[in-house]
């Protein structure tokens, strides 16, 4: 459906066409059949453009949209003119589109809840970033800012408006720092890639956002597809700047079809509201934090019951806590790591940030995730998302099992000890509480990267070490049989009654008898009601007072005055 303005200045819708061809298979769909499918084909998934009229129906509340105006902007600053003077472009464009420029802004909610929106139509002008849309963009971050609420973009633009010259350029400056003073206010923003986004469009406001969320198909860069051929003289690849492309390579959060958005930003908008008072009322503490209750297995059958595929994986955990989990990827810097997962969830009424080493259950799987071991891009990712919390005001929940990180030459090549490095300044230095829980092996710095946290929790058969049994043997008993390896194990203390002794951790998250795989879902129960009771413990706390309190924590390992008090409680 097209929308023109009549002579009073309200939209008219003109009906959709009886029959229309798909841009990419050609197929004919029945017209009112393609606009109850959101204009998406039904054979092959191709996604057409949408108006902003019928975009903004189609992603908010019924009923909810509220205009917001932006304030004037420069008409005509350079008296332009190339075929067709630039007045008669903007009054031809106005007159075609029903709009006043490329933006629309909006106030509106997505499934309930509150929300700013600033939508592009590529109609306008190719959706060029002048001085006008610059205006309106400016205008939806200032809304946002004064009402409290997250922001949504919604881009689709060729790039800047040249008849507007340098002006044009200084949009890409204005409407970013727009975009760091609502990350300054710690409100959520989201932007929504749709076809095609480029230029100073996307090299400013569009990829700002906390979470980058993008339609199948669309396609966004800096330079377009032409330029960069001609001026490198090779043929790109014909995924080459698609979403699955910018997925592929950590640089948006997801792709997702037309018709799941509306509650995907539901998720999303709904995880950074505040929780109900009394929340985790009722919820029975289940951690041990005496070393006297506990009563290990042998220290190698406690290895084994560690490694063993059956336990319940991060996704697993999320997927027993909540239903509103979004995952979020990419280190925006162009790869991702499938070794570490992480996003947005509710766990009992509470925003948090999950993030959390990823292993599987399969042979496939274990080689999908890197056998749980993360690469530099994990890490990043995992940075990314622990300052989004931090800003957010929203916990951060940390699952870990990895038998350490990622040992590749690639891996060092792109700086994976500063990476790790990076995620142990973050964690420490964040405003809001952090708990942690080893839930399988707890191998080295890679997992430690994880743990710097308000409450260190293990499970019972889990494991935390500086190194893995093995490595040890081999390094120091220069023997890599299982006597060897079984006496690494208990030299090292690596199990949940010695790490309580010592003090690494600070209480044991029971699991079923005979270990997590013999139920997972039951073990799952119990590390979810062991999170929200720490949380509980922590929520409302000063952010101030939390980083001290954690750097204070974390300041008295080694201390000779706490380690000859732990050496007795040892003995």
């Amino acid at each position: 459906m097209t929308a023109t303005m009549d002579t009073a200045g309200s939209v008219q819708r003109e009906p959709d066409p009886d029959w229309v061809s798909c841009g990419q298979c050609r197929m004919l769909v029945y017209g009112k059949r393609f606009a109850r499918m959101a204009k998406v084909c039904p054979g092959c998934g191709w996604h057409s453009r949408l108006t902003v009229h019928d975009r903004l129906d189609a992603l908010l509340d019924p009923g909810s949209i509220r205009p917001v105006g932006p304030g004037p902007a420069v008409h005509d600053p350079l008296g332009f003119a190339d075929l067709v003077p630039y007045p008669e472009r903007l009054d031809r464009a106005r007159r075609e589109t029903g709009l006043d420029d490329a933006v629309r802004v909006v106030s509106a909610t997505v499934g309930g809840h509150p929300i700013v929106v600033a939508a592009m139509d590529f109609r306008f002008l190719g959706g060029s970033l002048g001085s006008a849309a610059g205006e309106a963009i400016v205008t939806a971050a200032e809304t946002a800012l004064a009402t409290r609420r997250p922001l949504l973009v919604i881009t689709a633009s060729g790039g800047a408006r040249m008849q507007e010259g340098a002006l044009s350029l200084m949009q890409m400056a204005r409407t970013s720092n727009a975009m760091a003073a609502l990350g300054e206010a710690g409100l959520l923003t989201v932007t929504l890639v749709t076809d095609p986004t480029f230029g100073g469009v996307a090299a400013s406001f569009a990829t700002l956002s906390d979470v980058i969320v993008a339609e199948p198909g669309a396609r966004m860069g800096f330079a377009g597809r032409r330029v960069i051929e001609q001026t490198i003289r090779e043929e790109l690849p014909e995924s080459f700047q698609t979403a699955e492309f910018l997925f592929g390579h950590g640089l948006i959060d997801g792709v997702a079809p037309r018709k799941e958005l509306p509650r995907l930003l539901a998720v999303l908008v709904g995880a950074t509201a505040k929780p109900a008072d009394g929340w985790a009322d009722g919820v029975t503490d289940p951690v041990l934090r005496d070393p006297a209750t506990l009563s290990p297995p042998p220290v190698d059958e406690v290895v084994r019951r560690a490694r063993v595929l059956g336990r319940p994986t991060t996704l697993d955990h999320l997927a027993n806590w909540t239903d509103g989990f979004v995952e979020l990827h990419g280190d925006r810097a162009g790869a991702d790591s499938p070794a570490i997962v992480g996003g947005l969830a509710e766990l009992n009424g509470l925003p948090v940030m999950v993030i959390g080493h990823q292993k599987g259950r399969t042979t496939e799987e274990l080689v999908r995730h890197d056998f749980g071991m993360p690469s530099p891009a994990g890490y990043r990712k995992a940075v990314r998302l622990m300052r989004l919390a931090g800003r957010l005001g929203v916990p951060v929940v940390t699952l870990i099992d990895t038998p350490g990180a990622h040992p590749g030459p690639e891996a060092e090549r792109t700086g994976q000890s500063n990476a790790i490095a990076e995620c142990l300044r973050v964690l420490g230095g964040l405003p809001v509480p952090v708990v942690a829980v080893i839930t399988g092996e707890g191998g080295s710095g890679g997992a430690l990267a994880l743990a710097v946290a308000d409450r260190v929790l293990v499970c019972e058969n889990a494991t935390y070490s500086v190194i893995s049994p093995e490595g040890c043997a081999a390094i120091l008993w220069r023997d890599s049989d299982t006597h060897a390896v079984t006496a690494a194990a208990q030299a090292l203390r690596v199990e949940a009654k010695s790490l309580l002794s010592l003090g690494v951790v600070d209480g044991v998250v029971p699991e079923p008898p005979g270990g997590a795989h013999r139920d997972p879902a039951a073990a799952s129960v119990f590390v979810r009601d062991a999170v929200i009771r720490a949380l509980r413990e922590l929520h409302g706390r000063d952010g101030a007072d939390l980083v001290m309190a954690r750097r204070a924590k974390f300041r008295r390992f080694g201390s000779a005055e706490v380690s000859s008090k732990i050496r007795e409680t040892v003995k």
